[in-house]
């Protein structure tokens, strides 16, 4: 006799792989969004970047307090702060970067990142 079992899963396998599929496709659309705030690594953005496009659709601008991020949604609003000197920068996100967050230009300036090219910050959402 054929053990029966209430696991939908089981009774529909089709279900089953639609719903892993869609929590996949899912994932690259609703990234996460951490509620508190992160120890990273920033960088920024090199001047080869200017006037190309970003992930938004917006071209980059190096006078603009943008950034690109991992995870975090575009239009994330996110306070960055140099744990080497402790000074801090509000920015948007508008862009996808592979590791830590990587900051526009007049960003890294607010936060002393310019001569050195990278630190390790926090980053904190805002909005």
């Amino acid at each position: 006799m054929a053990r029966q079992t209430n696991d939908v899963f089981n009774k529909e396998p089709m279900l089953k792989k639609s719903l892993t599929l869609f929590a996949i496709a899912a994932s690259a659309y609703l990234p996460f969004v951490p509620a508190a705030a992160q120890a990273e690594t920033a960088t920024y953005y090199s001047s080869a970047y200017i006037g190309s496009p970003t992930a938004s659709g917006e071209p980059y601008s190096e006078h603009g307090y943008t950034a690109a991020h991992p995870s975090y949604r575009l239009g994330t609003v996110v306070q960055v702060t140099n744990l080497n000197n402790g000074r801090s920068v509000t920015v948007r996100i508008n862009d996808r970067c592979n590791c830590g967050i990587d900051l526009s230009r007049a960003a890294a300036g607010q936060i002393g990142l310019l001569s050195s090219g990278v630190a390790p910050v926090t980053v904190r959402p805002l909005r």
